[in-house]
């Protein structure tokens, strides 16, 4: 779609739509400014409604035949230099309330940071999603990859899950609803996470925050956290690691352009100030066809390629 495209389609959706705000949509918005990464193409339209309301009205107003990609806060994703042709949502402003459902109960929007979730439960004196503090982007992305660390992961905890479809219909899904594996979260078709509830375990709030402060310690002495990234970009193999096997393969410190395989954790790859998009999906797979070559292992990807290529 052309970026006149868009503009029409936008006109569009809002005259079909009396909640539609303006100054919420953006056309031709660069994604370097929403990814993790700080690098990539611009998505033709992009939308950060405010309210559940809107969101909602945007998605059944936007036509079925136009791309839809939903993005929280662009921790694990990469728009391609060619840009998305079709529409991007962010939920972080629509789908970020947090609130207690009952002792140790606790319901969050798919909007939510992950690392505030972890300190709302823990102010409530509840455990079981500490992990979740050093976990970078949203709930809703931590929903759909069974985020994990720590040897807890977060569908270990939910209750139940809201969604909705393109049609604008809302659905109360359980777990069973789901087949939920390592990294990996299938559910039914064309819906997307609006938020959960977990069922968490009562503990006093200082041990919660110690666990916190301390996951948070791991994460700054074993990750590049200065330098744009983002996070694992390959799920570990069954028994192994993917940064083991990259490291193995001579490719720490590796560089094509201004992407670069970090040298304190060989699974991340950061853009050192130039990087393209083309440049870290070429690094990627760099690492893929070496470690293919030496272990017969294919690395599966943890991160989100969208887009088109130049």
């Amino acid at each position: 779609m052309s970026v006149e495209g868009a503009k029409n389609l936008g006109e569009q959706v809002m005259n079909n739509s009396c909640e539609m705000d303006q100054s919420q949509i953006k056309f031709d918005e660069p994604m370097a400014r929403h990814t993790f990464w700080r690098t990539g193409g611009s998505a033709r339209l992009f939308f950060a409604p405010d309210t559940k309301v809107r969101l909602i009205e945007f998605v059944k107003n936007y036509p079925v035949t136009e791309q839809l990609l939903w993005v929280g806060l662009g921790s694990n994703l990469l728009i391609r230099d060619g840009g998305f042709s079709g529409a991007i949502i962010a939920t972080y402003k629509a789908l970020n309330d947090i609130a207690l459902i009952d002792e140790t109960k606790v319901y969050s929007g798919a909007g939510t940071p992950s690392a505030i979730v972890a300190r709302y439960c823990v102010e409530k004196g509840l455990g079981g999603v500490e992990f979740l503090a050093g976990i970078p982007g949203t709930f809703g992305g931590a929903l759909k990859m069974n985020a994990g660390a720590h040897g807890s992961e977060i569908w270990e905890r939910v209750l139940y899950v809201e969604t909705m479809d393109r049609s604008g219909n809302l659905y109360q899904r359980k777990p069973r609803d789901f087949d939920v594996g390592y990294r990996f979260v299938k559910g039914p078709e064309n819906e997307w996470y609006l938020g959960a509830a977990l069922d968490l375990t009562p503990k006093p709030v200082i041990e919660g925050k110690n666990l916190i402060r301390k996951y948070l310690d791991v994460r700054e002495r074993s990750q590049p956290t200065r330098l744009p990234n983002s996070g694992s970009v390959f799920k570990n193999p069954k028994e192994d690691f993917a940064g083991r096997l990259i490291e193995e393969c001579e490719l720490k410190g590796a560089c094509i352009g201004g992407a670069c395989v970090s040298k304190k954790h060989a699974n991340f790859i950061v853009n050192t100030g130039s990087a393209t998009a083309t440049d870290i999906e070429s690094l990627i797979d760099l690492i893929r066809t070496k470690v293919k070559e030496r272990f017969q292992i294919s690395l599966e990807l943890e991160v989100q390629i969208e887009g088109e290529k130049t």
